[in-house]
């Protein structure tokens, strides 16, 4: 009798791990969905604030940028702050990985540029968007976020 419990026993367990399974698959895209989208909020709340600075003349900026950053680097390393202080305001602490693509390569836009353009015009920073080309839980493109 106890070769045929231990046996059902089994056959139940194995039963329940394969349902837990694909629940288990896709907690873990849920998972770097919400990490792409903090990072986005991140990135894009960054260019705001710097872009904020920059019309309240806060720190200089260049002729034909519109008050955007040249590029993510310039977030993280810092800007001087006001004319002749010698304090740096950063924006970002570091250049967020991609968790879909396992990189820190970014799509950007400037506001030169198209808004569904996929190439960068290289001036400036106005829109970041994720490099991945897969389908998100929703049915959209990671890119499109």
């Amino acid at each position: 009798m106890t070769l045929l419990e231990l046996i059902i026993a089994c056959a139940i367990l194995l039963i329940l791990s394969s349902a837990a399974l694909p629940i288990a698959k896709y907690t873990v895209i849920r998972q770097k969905e919400a990490e792409l989208r903090r990072d986005l909020r991140e990135m894009k709340d960054a260019i705001d604030r710097y872009k904020d600075a920059a019309d309240r003349n806060q720190i200089r900026v260049e002729i034909g940028s519109e008050g955007y950053p040249p590029d993510l680097e310039t977030l993280v390393k810092g800007v001087q702050l006001g004319a002749s202080s010698d304090r740096k305001i950063r924006f970002l602490r570091k250049v967020p990985v991609d968790p879909m693509t396992g990189q820190a390569d970014w799509g950007l836009r400037a506001v030169q540029d198209d808004p569904d353009s996929t190439s960068w015009g290289g001036k400036n920073v106005f829109d970041v968007y994720s490099k991945s080309m897969g389908t998100a839980l929703d049915g959209t493109k990671y890119s499109d976020w």
